[in-house]
């Protein structure tokens, strides 16, 4: 079969799209689906380039996120067969993540554990489908699932434009929040706009910070005066700093990645002095994926989808995601 395989660390010009690796067949306990598609994460990129602490296993197919129908069925596997339409909760319990410690959805087919099936509903499309684990699903566990925004809150997104931010966009907005999205350059602002923020700022050009406390007011002290009631912040590095002086008294800083740098300068007394609450998030569950779809279904949200590339195309999306020339998801259909 086709598949788009990583034999070696390195830039992305290693990744090879080979047309003879082999197809997977059904064992006890899985099954293995046809992917109709497959989107890409910014997670994907650093997969290709080698984390430090993490051994990846040799050739690997690429890709965390799929969608697709099932084609074989193995022995001890009830409730599934041949022609479901289902997507892929990226994690395996006993391996880990899909397109990193095993073969993941950059290709024709996929051997996946059957607890790892989603039931996909007939109004939601592969490609929607495949749009949403890692990126909606982070974002749909730390807004909706952790209640972490309500109704009239003023949140501030960084990194607006990416997977996980236009989801977070999307939510927050579904949820009543007024959204300031901070993306990179005035067509990224603008199409920020055009899928539901209020406000937009440029970060290439704009402190975000220093934008917030004029736009809403200097944090107080004694007071629950001034500030955003939400800062968003998976970018960490040099934007924490800057994101903690931004925030009410009482406010949240949600956290659910560190994309600029994980171990940033922070001055404490903010954290105090304005009673701030930083909460993580970690990783999605089926039932946030099912929420998504429902939302689908309903109508109250649609996934942002810059590009839909065939197999032969994929290492050309995932340098877009790389260079963060992307509005949302790039998808792939193998």
């Amino acid at each position: 079969m086709r598949a788009l395989v990583l034999r070696q660390h390195g830039d992305l010009d290693v990744l090879a799209l080979e047309t003879d690796y082999p197809t997977p067949q059904a064992v006890p306990g899985h099954v293995v689906i046809r992917v109709r598609a497959s989107s890409f994460n910014y997670h994907d990129v650093f997969t290709v380039k080698g984390m430090p602490g993490i051994k990846v296993p040799m050739p690997v197919v690429i890709g965390l996120d799929m969608a697709g129908e099932v084609t074989e069925v193995g022995a001890d596997v009830a409730g599934w067969a041949p022609g479901d339409r289902v997507l892929v909760n990226p994690i395996n319990k006993k391996k880990g993540l899909m397109g990193e410690m095993l073969d993941g959805g950059m290709a024709e087919y996929c051997l996946v554990s059957a607890d790892q099936l989603i039931r996909l509903p007939e109004g939601v499309s592969f490609e929607q489908a495949a749009a949403l684990p890692v990126a909606y699903g982070t974002a749909h566990r730390m807004i909706v699932t952790h209640k972490t925004i309500k109704a009239g809150d003023n949140v501030l997104i960084l990194g607006a434009s990416g997977g996980v931010g236009t989801g977070c966009v999307l939510l927050a907005k579904h949820l009543g929040a007024h959204v300031v999205a901070a993306a990179g350059g005035p067509e990224k602002c603008q199409r920020m706009l055009e899928i539901g923020a209020d406000e937009a700022i440029d970060y290439q050009k704009v402190d975000f910070s220093k934008w917030a406390v004029e736009r809403f007011g200097k944090p107080q002290r004694r007071s629950y005066e001034g500030g955003v009631d939400v800062l968003i912040n998976y970018t960490g590095g040099e934007t924490w700093g800057p994101g903690l002086r931004c925030v009410k008294r009482g406010g949240k800083i949600l956290v659910c990645g560190a994309t600029a740098g994980f171990d940033p300068k922070e001055d404490l007394r903010f954290i105090w002095t304005f009673e701030l609450q930083v909460i993580g998030s970690n990783s999605f569950y089926n039932e946030d994926f099912s929420s998504l779809m429902d939302m689908i279904q309903k109508g109250q949200m649609k996934p942002v989808i810059d590009k839909v590339l065939p197999l032969e195309q994929a290492a050309e999306g995932l340098a877009l995601i790389r260079d963060r020339k992307v509005m949302g998801k790039v998808v792939v259909t193998p």
